[in-house]
């Protein structure tokens, strides 16, 4: 077995009773995205790869708490362990944990490298276009939100809360993303994606109004 393989292994332990909008299905796109990107980029794939795998094990502590810690700090100090354990090269370890700290969209820490760039794009990629929107009902769904509501302000509404529909993660964030891609192929993919979402959005919205 090579090392990614045992990685992958390992990481699916974290996502033992996951909630479908963030299972590990969505480390495995985002890992095939990775390998898309990372070859158009000419990144470290070892590098690249192992952080994919790992950047999203400590989602299930940000949902329990209803996202008052972040599950990239928290991933990265699993990370961390892991790795260690399993006696990665330190230096390695190093450059994987920047990339598994910076991937979020709402964080801080900023991605330096080119393959925390490349994770940053595949993880948002994978929050667009078809997957994306269905990704966006599953989590309204798992908080138990409307399908939709056009007679709520939806920037007076609160995360978690059953206004919290897709809608409303798709003017909060989703529209946005394509702005913040950081490689030209990331860039590329995220305009196709915009489009198919700004498209459904808006057909949404005339459906739901009896629009035939």
């Amino acid at each position: 077995m090579n090392l990614v393989n045992e990685i992958i292994d390992q990481a699916k332990k974290f996502f033992l009773g996951a909630k479908g909008s963030h299972d590990f299905d969505h480390t495995m796109r985002v890992l095939n995205l990775c390998r898309h990107i990372g070859k158009t980029e000419k990144a470290n794939m070892e590098i690249l790869e192992i952080a994919a795998v790992l950047h999203d094990i400590g989602r299930k502590h940000q949902d329990k708490c209803n996202g008052k810690i972040c599950h990239a700090k928290i991933g990265a100090e699993l990370a961390m362990k892991l790795l260690l354990k399993l006696n990665f090269d330190r230096k390695k370890i190093d450059q994987i944990i920047h990339c598994i700290s910076t991937h979020r969209f709402r964080g801080e820490e900023i991605p330096i490298s080119k393959e925390a760039k490349i994770l940053f794009d595949a993880d948002k990629l994978d929050s667009i276009g078809a997957v994306g929107i269905g990704r966006t009902f599953l989590f309204a769904g798992e908080v138990g939100a409307r399908l939709h509501n056009k007679d709520v302000d939806i920037w007076k509404t609160k995360a978690y809360s059953k206004e919290d529909t897709a809608y409303r993660e798709y003017m909060f964030v989703l529209k946005e993303i394509k702005n913040r891609m950081l490689t030209k192929e990331g860039k590329r993919i995220a305009e196709e994606r915009h489009n198919f979402m700004v498209e459904f959005f808006d057909r949404l919205d005339r459906e739901v109004d009896g629009d035939l």
